[in-house]
This record gives C-alpha cells, structure tokens and sequence, in this order.
C-alpha cells in the first residue's frame, strides 16, 4: 500500500482521540484510548506494516470526501461504472465524555451503503499495536473478530463473516442500491472480549446522537461572516483536537510527519503547549465558544499551580498535565515516506522558553477580561511567574521554534517577556490586586527599550529574529496583535514590507530566513512555509489598513485547505 500525500486525509475523533481516513477509504492513523497512546493503525509511518482499516471497490473508482455539514462526521463518496456508494465514518460521542468521564469504549463506526446501483467491496483491517512492538493473536467470535495483543486489544464487529489474513481479516460483500453494511471497530478490555464486541445501540442511533452533538454544539458559534465554512470547519477542528478529560487541546494529533519529504524535523504534537493557549482561548472566546475556553484555562491553572521551585513552567505538558514527555526514537519505522527519525515523546518540555509566561499571561488576561474574573488563588500563582520574568528576561532562550542548537536572545521571546509584565499590571490594576507595580513597570519597560534598540536592524530596517542578527522571523507580524507597537508604526510597517520581500512566496509565509547550510534551528535541510504564518501576515496588513491586500493573501491561503478543508502545519511552495 503507497504513502498517500498528506492532503489526502480527513479527521474523525472523539474528543480523547481520533483516526486519519485517506480518500482511498482506508484509516492509516489511529491510537487509542488517547491522542498520545501506542498506535493501532500507523500505516501513515510505515506503508507495509503499520496497519490500516480500508474499505474500497473492487472495481476501478473514483472518490470524493466531504463532511456532514457542520459536524465532524466524514463521508467518501465512490464513483464505479456499476454503481455509487458512500463510507460515512465517525467516532461516537458518549455522554459520559462529555462530563470529563471515560466512554464506555472508544469505537470507529463505518458505515457502508449504495445509494445507486450495486458496488463490490474488500474490506481489510489490520492492526498492528504500540507503534507495531507488540505481536498480537486474533480469536474469532460470532459476531466479529478479537485482535489481543499484551497491552490493548481491539474488536471488529462485523455483520459478514472475516478471514483471516497477514494478522489481520478481510471480507468481501456486495451492497445493492439502499442495501447497508454497518461495521464497529472497538477498543475492548482484555479478558472479556466476547460480551464487549456486542455493540450496546445500533450505528443508527451513534450516528443520530454523535450528529446531534456536532450540530448543537456548533449552534453557539457567533460567526456569521462571509467565510462561515471555512471558519466553522476550523472550530470542528479546534473542538476535535480538545482532550475532554481536561480541556487541554493537542497541537496535532500525529507525530514525526516531516516537514519536507524524507526531512529530519519530524516531531511528535500530541501534547499541549502553552504558547498555543493565547491563541487558542481568544479563536474560542471571540466565536462564542466560552465554555471551551473556560475549560482550557482551568487546565492552564493547573499549571500555574505545579510551578516549579525556581518559579518556572515548562513550554509543554501531556494532555492529562503530566510533566515528563522523554523522547525516543522508533527505528523499526521507515518513517511517513522514508522520513526519519520516527519520534515518540517530545525533549522540548525540557527547553527553556521564555515566550511561554507572556502567552499564559495574555490568556489569563483575555478570559478575566471576556470570560469570567480569576480568583485571587490563581493570581498569587500569577505574580510568582511575574517576578520569575523579572528575575530572568534577560536571559537566552532556546525561543518559539525550539532551536535544538543552543540559546539566544530572541526577540519574540523578549517581545512575550513584555507582554506578560504589561498583562499583568493590566489585570493589577483592573481586578485592584496587590502587585509590585513598581518592579513589574520598571522592567516592562526596559524591555521595550530594548528591543526597539537591539530588535531592530538598520540595515535590514526590520525588526529581526535576535539580537545582532540580520535574520528575518515571522513571529514579529505579531507585535501589534499583542498591543507591542502600533500596526501602523513606521517600524512595523517596514518589518511587514521587509518580511514579504524576503519570507514569503506569493501568499505563503517561512517561518525564519534559511542560508544555505545554515538553519537557526540547528538541523539540516529545508521547510516548507508555515500556515499559520500567512494567517498572521493577513492579520498584521489588515491591522495595518492594507485591507484589500490581506483579502487577497487570505482567499489565496484559502486555496491551500484540502479538499475537506483541513491545513497541514507546513506547506510546500509547489503545494
């Protein structure tokens, strides 16, 4: 089976994990119970033994995919000279996950009918557990298959007889026109495999009540723009990527997909960063999604909570707010398209980044100001942090792309050391909390200073990505966001322009200049542009009056969702 480019997939989940679906009709990545458990299928980073669940036709087809509108409920639609047919996948949302609780098993539902004609199916699954290191045995019941390996085991309920195949089963059917085939992929407990493949409703009413949660839960979002689609899908997104459990939202729910084919930069996301949280709770916030966002600050309160003795946090916590994510490397894996290393963990919870306390402050500053006043408990918490930037700005970090080459002053970092002193003298002075007014304001603003006088290049006339550097950083666009400089400052307005010329290609943006052999991140090899770049540079335009120019860049970015709507972290410029 052949890699499918990374375009190819659409998303399903539960809210404590989710499955990868190709166009092709096959599942290519899923782990379970969680975002960051062992894989069962890892087809997506070994295109021979990782495992995959596919339904397709037998005969030549075509196929589309599309979602149920306002629902993260997929649909892949084939095309035969015989017939047309539809696959329509979902991951069930019990009540029980929507109180923080653990479902009564996680589960993939597919679905299988003809809605014209009649179309011959093979259906094959083929698990393979913890990232393909464990061997399982598959015990046969009336009702479907158990595939049991020493830590986890999976059944396949099936209303047609399996055989057994390569450690996995196949089946071929046959539906004719409003015939239908309904099959459960579950995730049971060892020892009572055989009562645990009985599925406890019908797929008709999964799919009535999952439907429904999608539906209602959209029915909050304030949005009624002329992009509704595209903002609505990236809100399914966003909720998709939430750990129900706790409110902590992964930053991708794969890991090592390269950032260039057979690149080097392949890292596992299946974890929460704190930088992630300003953005995150203002998306969640400004489209009527308050209760997220208020679930998401109850976790980053946690975090304030485990502070360290020195006063600092880590840049990155597991979705359950476990500190330690050690990373390791899977070499039994080829790799998504030959890339290696293959990854497991992630060594940045280790870094030190001082970017992180302004993200943290802004979101605490954001929710006490839309969503609902801190407690004073929290805010003692918050003035330790405080005192930890002014204790330590500075200071070398290791910045917002994690270099894996040693520290520097980073001027993003820097610029997220201001915003934190200045959002919490805000809230001091909002909220009339006791604060070290005096300290907090004299350092804020000697890091304004600062930066303007070392932060800036003159001869490139740009702000740059660290002090006595030349190098362009697209982080920078997001100095007015944060209320930094004015987006229409003569500065800024260089910075935009000079940016541009030297980082972006038509409407995609990189991340940070790249000389030949010399990358600021420390490893070898190229990038594509980085999506959320682009976004910023449209927000720092239109912030600035270029108005007709950040639509331009906008529509144009709009063209790089794929054919579901979904955005890759990284695109090629030849994408």
């Amino acid at each position: 089976m052949a890699y499918k480019p990374i375009e190819d997939y659409g998303i399903i989940g539960d809210l404590h994990s989710v499955a990868l679906v190709g166009i092709d009709g096959s599942i290519d990545w899923c782990c379970l119970p969680n975002f960051d458990s062992p894989s069962v299928f890892a087809a997506l980073l070994d295109d021979q033994k990782g495992g995959y669940f596919k339904i397709a036709a037998k005969a030549p087809h075509r196929t589309k995919q599309l979602y149920l509108p306002e629902t993260n409920v997929l649909i892949t639609r084939i095309f035969t000279d015989e017939g047309i047919a539809e696959i329509t996948d979902f991951m069930p949302i019990e009540p029980r996950t929507l109180a923080g609780e653990r479902p009564n098993c996680h589960q993939i539902i597919r679905h299988v009918q003809a809605v014209a004609g009649r179309i011959d199916f093979r259906l094959e699954c083929v698990p393979t557990f913890d990232y393909g290191r464990q061997s399982h045995r598959s015990q046969h019941y009336p009702q479907g298959v158990a595939f049991i390996s020493a830590s986890a085991s999976v059944g396949l309920v099936s209303p047609l007889p399996l055989l057994t195949q390569d450690g996995g089963v196949i089946a071929d059917f046959s539906v004719d026109r409003g015939q239908t085939r309904t099959f459960y992929l579950r995730q049971i407990d060892q020892g009572s495999e055989a009562n645990l493949l009985i599925p406890e409703e019908s797929g008709v009413e999964s799919f009535r009540r999952t439907v429904n949660f999608w539906k209602d839960w959209m029915g909050s979002c304030s949005y009624t723009g002329r992009w509704r689609e595209m903002v609505y899908r990236s809100a399914l997104v966003l909720k998709l990527l939430t750990y129900a459990p706790s409110g902590a939202m992964v930053a991708a729910p794969t890991t090592s997909l390269p950032e260039t084919p057979r690149g080097v930069r392949n890292w596992d996301y299946r974890y929460c960063w704190l930088r992630d949280a300003s953005f995150t709770i203002y998306a969640l916030m400004r489209l009527g999604f308050r209760e997220e966002a208020g679930r998401f600050m109850g976790w980053l309160e946690k975090r304030c909570r485990e502070i360290r003795p020195d006063g600092s946090l880590q840049p990155v916590y597991g979705l359950d707010g476990r500190h330690d994510l050690p990373e390791a490397t899977l070499d039994h894996l080829p790799g998504y398209q030959g890339a290696r290393p293959v990854r497991i963990g992630n060594d940045a919870y280790r870094q030190w980044q001082l970017d992180i306390y302004g993200e943290l402050l802004d979101s605490i500053y954001l929710f006490n100001k839309y969503g609902a006043p801190i407690s004073y408990d929290l805010w003692r918490y918050v003035e330790r942090l405080l005192d930890y930037v002014c204790d330590h700005w500075r200071e070398p970090d290791q910045g917002i792309w994690e270099v894996r080459n040693g520290s520097g002053h980073f001027v993003y970092s820097k610029l997220m050391c201001w915003v934190a002193l200045d959002r919490g003298l805000r809230l001091a002075a909002k909220r009339g909390f006791p604060a070290d007014v005096a300290r907090w304001q004299l350092n804020r603003d000697s890091i304004y200073r600062e930066i303007m006088e070392r932060g800036w290049s003159h001869r490139q006339q740009s702000f740059v990505q660290s002090y006595g550097s030349d190098r362009l950083d697209a982080s920078l666009l997001l100095m007015p966001l944060f209320l930094f400089l004015s987006p229409k400052d003569p500065r800024m307005i260089r910075t935009i322009d000079r940016l541009q010329a030297e980082l972006a290609t038509d409407s995609l943006v990189y991340r940070y200049s790249i000389t030949e052999g010399s990358s600021p991140d420390g490893l070898h090899g190229s990038e594509g542009a980085f999506s959320i770049c682009s976004f910023w540079l449209v927000e720092a335009l239109t912030r600035a009056g270029r108005v007709e120019e950040a639509r331009l860049l906008f529509e144009k970015m709009l063209g790089y969702a794929n054919h579901v709507g979904l955005y890759a972290e990284e695109i090629s410029h030849c994408g």
